[in-house]
């Protein structure tokens, strides 16, 4: 007669639940609350662009700053607007401005490209747009979003909603 050995899958399941317990508490245990001042480092809230190389942080007044370092562009050549909740920005390689023809690069750290519609979060609600300063100097622009003085949150959209279980009910007077 055969022999079919066949897993317990009560244990199994109880072996799985057991190790996700014991990584949910080890990773809330060991991650700061948002309160705390380490809980922003080393995270990336914002999209990574290999071009041009950027740096984005927050002040203590809650000033967000964008630097993005773009030799070779003049202004005219930069694009910088926003679009809902996002700033929006593209730069056009002036002509001549690219790579010598023929070009054999033993090391090559300098990139030489256009870019466009690269989007950073900077929500409308939360930023004063209407104050924001764009300065561009020694090949660093740096973009200054300060922020509203006072938060208004936007009015929400109710839901209506439709409960199907219930029967149609009847005229009065119907049979």
């Amino acid at each position: 007669m055969k022999r079919h050995d066949f897993p317990d899958l009560g244990k199994l399941m109880d072996d799985i639940f057991s190790a996700a317990e014991d990584f949910t508490t080890a990773f809330t245990d060991n991650i700061p609350h948002p309160n705390e001042k380490g809980w922003i480092f080393g995270r990336e809230f914002y999209s990574s662009y290999s071009f041009p190389p950027a740096n984005v942080y927050m002040t203590d007044d809650k000033t967000i700053v964008f630097e993005f370092a773009i030799a070779g562009f003049s202004e005219k050549d930069i694009n910088l607007q926003f679009k809902g909740d996002h700033m929006v920005f593209s730069g056009t390689l002036p002509e001549g401005q690219g790579d010598p023809e023929g070009a054999r690069y033993f090391k090559r750290r300098l990139k030489r490209k256009s870019f466009s519609d690269q989007r950073y979060y900077v929500p409308a609600d939360k930023f004063n747009r209407d104050a924001v300063k764009a300065v561009y100097r020694n090949g660093i622009l740096t973009v200054t979003v300060p922020p509203k003085d006072e938060v208004s949150p936007e009015p929400g959209v109710t839901i209506d909603i439709k409960n199907e279980d219930e029967a149609p009910r009847s005229p009065k007077g119907g049979a």
